[in-house]
């Protein structure tokens, strides 16, 4: 709580007035960070779009990248604190899945909905401690090309792969 408090520029004490320990200001910020992703998946699929968006993701991890970052990579691996990653990986996949449902053959559909979701959680986890916010544009255009590319290639029937070349 020591260092929490230095790096806020507060003292402890300011802290423990808010938070009666370490594990309730954790629960806290993966709480805001939760409640922020599931208003973005309340609002429903982006015309044509896949249930979650890359837009969005990236959205919520800009404005709070210490949150998102600690919802989707440490959380889910404390099991006090897994449920909240837990249950938006559920309410993602539940979103793609519905999107997908027209698109893909119910035989790859439930794969299909967790690969998204994994796809899109781990390119913005990698895009914002990697990219260029100033090319922010240019990543959600990429990553719904990736996606749309992904889901094309799920829809065609057993046996049309990608033909090779030579």
């Amino acid at each position: 709580m020591e260092e929490i408090a230095a790096a806020a520029g507060i003292t402890r004490l300011i802290i423990y007035r808010h938070f009666a320990s370490k594990e309730a200001l954790y629960r806290a910020v993966l709480q805001g960070a939760f409640d922020c992703l599931a208003t973005q998946l309340g609002r429903g699929p982006e015309a044509g779009g896949y249930g979650v968006c890359a837009q969005a993701l990236l959205a919520v991890a800009r404005a709070d990248e210490a949150g998102f970052r600690l919802l989707w990579r440490h959380a889910c691996r404390e099991p006090r604190f897994a449920r909240y990653a837990d249950e938006l990986r559920r309410r993602a996949v539940a979103a793609v899945r519905a999107a997908l449902a027209a698109r893909v053959p119910r035989e790859h559909l439930e794969w299909a909905a967790h690969a998204v979701v994994g796809y899109l959680v781990e390119a913005v986890l990698s895009w914002v401690e990697f990219g260029d916010r100033a090319r922010d544009d240019q990543f959600v255009a990429a990553t719904n090309q990736a996606l749309r590319a992904g889901v094309r290639a799920w829809a065609r029937p057993a046996g049309e792969g990608v033909r090779r070349r030579g």
